[in-house]
């Protein structure tokens, strides 16, 4: 009797390892949201720094990041295994969250968020990856969109829980920065226990030759354009850091400066699972017609806007940006590219889009200082402007 080859499951659900990568991403980005959230106060009120130096510090770490990616991409691809340095990059971050309670100037910040940084570079692409490995390709806007709504619940839920620590210990960061290394812990206890690699035996064949920088060469039109575009993108959305300095110079009081992140990323969380499922169902350029058209609101909110009412809706529109477009980018980046090369291609995607973050947020605390928010947030519009221009003429190359 001839069996005919089992088909696809119709409905497919999403993988077991997707799942425990989202609340890996949850973990670590509690521990890491109550950092951040209070960091740019910490910089400006307590070391005495500027805000040029806070876009400074944002813009070299996030750099710093994308730069650690296009080598653990490579590397991964290389390797045939994804965990190894999930797990590397999850535990540098966590050794990172003791130094900045301890932090008595610039230098040990700096340090700290370099090291947290790399951690995050080198996670990043073999994570992205292994979703896609693991991922049947008609479900993978739904699971890059699950994994990047977990990640965005954490990223609420600890500017939240930074409010709560900062009204029980009398707005004493430096104590509030201690417990964050608690959810730091338990995200790495997960990546040992809960994260596997694909088991399929073309990712785990060592008969394929080494993976050379030289074969990026075989991405196409498609991925350059979904790269230029990204890039654009990232120009116009500088540090988060910006809007909490904007919530504060608006009336907001320090204690309550984490609700900033917690208003924009309830927006975020809400909805990047189900923009990840119409990404599924409808065309991309649609989708990212629609993201820079909701960033270009959020500027021009954030801009114009002297009150926390104003401001607060900025940041909402900010978060809905950030729910549209990015799980979009992380679908269309493994869509563009092949199987073999994909950690390289996200860590080449977020290599040029931290780039991108570096001079956005340089320049963005540069017109801060010099000419006043207002001229901060109307550059960030005119850049998703022209994102909204370049998807409305490669249409053809990003679908």
């Amino acid at each position: 009797m001839i069996h005919s080859p089992a088909k696809p499951p119709s409905n497919p659900t999403i993988p077991r390892t997707v799942w425990a990568l989202g609340f890996v991403s949850l973990f670590m980005d509690i521990s890491s949201e109550i950092v951040h959230s209070l960091l740019p106060l910490f910089l400006t009120s307590t070391l005495g720094l500027s805000v040029a130096l806070v876009g400074l510090v944002d813009g070299v770490a996030e750099s710093t990041a994308s730069i650690a990616k296009i080598f653990s991409g490579y590397v991964s691809d290389r390797m045939r295994r994804r965990k190894p340095l999930i797990l590397i990059g999850y535990g540098l971050a966590a050794l990172s969250k003791p130094f900045f309670p301890l932090a008595g100037g610039l230098t040990l910040v700096l340090s700290a968020r370099f090291v947290d940084r790399i951690g995050k570079g080198i996670r990043g692409a073999p994570r992205d990856a292994l979703i896609a490995d693991v991922t049947p390709e008609a479900i993978r806007g739904r699971a890059y969109g699950l994994r990047q709504a977990l990640d965005t619940t954490g990223a609420f839920l600890g500017p939240l829980l930074a409010v709560v620590l900062m009204v029980l210990f009398a707005s004493n960061m430096r104590t509030v920065f201690w417990i964050a290394v608690v959810p730091a812990a338990l995200a790495v206890l997960m990546v040992i226990f809960c994260v596997k690699d694909s088991d399929s035996e073309q990712e785990n064949s060592a008969a394929r030759a080494p993976i050379r920088f030289s074969e990026i060469a075989r991405l196409g039109e498609g991925f350059r354009t979904v790269v230029a575009i990204g890039a654009v993108f990232t120009l116009a959305r500088f540090s988060e850091a910006f809007l909490i300095l904007k919530a504060s110079a608006d009336g907001l009081p320090l204690a309550l400066a984490p609700l900033v992140l917690v208003a924009m990323n309830i927006v975020y969380a809400l909805g990047a699972y189900p923009a990840g499922a119409l990404s599924d169902h409808f065309t991309n350029s649609r989708l990212l017609l629609l993201g820079a058209g909701t960033l270009i609101a959020a500027d021009l909110s954030l801009a114009f806007s002297s009150s926390l009412i104003g401001t607060f809706l900025g940041i909402v529109l900010w978060g809905l940006h950030m729910a549209i477009t990015q799980g979009l980018f992380a679908k269309l980046v493994a869509k563009h590219s092949p199987q073999e090369l994909r950690a390289s291609a996200f860590g080449l995607f977020n290599l040029i889009t931290g780039v991108a973050l570096l001079f956005a947020s340089v320049i963005a605390g540069l017109l801060w200082d010099f000419a006043g928010p207002a001229a901060t947030f109307l550059i960030g519009a005119s850049f998703a402007t022209l994102a909204a221009i370049m998807c409305l003429g490669r249409l053809a190359s990003v679908d």
